[in-house]
């Protein structure tokens, strides 16, 4: 499958992650939704997401991407994801939503190289979110029937 997708994460308490290029961030306690795509060349998300789940579990990797550095943090648990399918890089519209309904973005996070003009692609809720993409996505016609 190709398209986009939403990792779910929980921050279970403060801390501060060295973030390869951003530097040292500080994380709140509380959940965050990170948004990345799938889109060309042998990418699937199902192959993102078997990466994102070995560097969670094993807190330690090849440490790439922003939400890599994340990830491997002893502090952060990975919740789950949502899988957006599409033809096309849909990550900077479902990162657009997100921004409509999160308590706060992440400055910079995960967008350094998007040209849609998005602050971060890393959204912080204070409750679990998952309930609220999901239905604010089928409300905009992102997603079908997930649950």
């Amino acid at each position: 499958m190709i398209g986009g997708y939403i990792l779910l994460l929980k921050v279970e308490k403060q801390c501060r992650v060295r973030v390869g290029s951003l530097g040292v961030l500080r994380f709140d306690k509380g959940y965050y939704a990170y948004v990345g795509s799938a889109v060309g060349g042998n990418i699937t998300i199902e192959k993102r997401l078997n990466r994102y789940k070995k560097i969670a579990s094993n807190k330690n990797g090849n440490l790439r991407w922003h939400i890599d550095y994340l990830l491997a943090s002893k502090n952060t648990s990975l919740l789950g994801f949502i899988p957006v399918k599409s033809k096309e890089k849909i990550e900077c519209k479902i990162s657009k939503v997100l921004g409509e309904i999160a308590d706060n973005v992440v400055v910079g996070f995960g967008s350094s190289d998007c040209k849609n003009g998005c602050k971060g692609h890393l959204y912080r809720f204070k409750a679990n979110p998952k309930k609220l993409i999901l239905k604010t996505l089928k409300r905009k016609g992102l997603v079908k029937n997930k649950g």
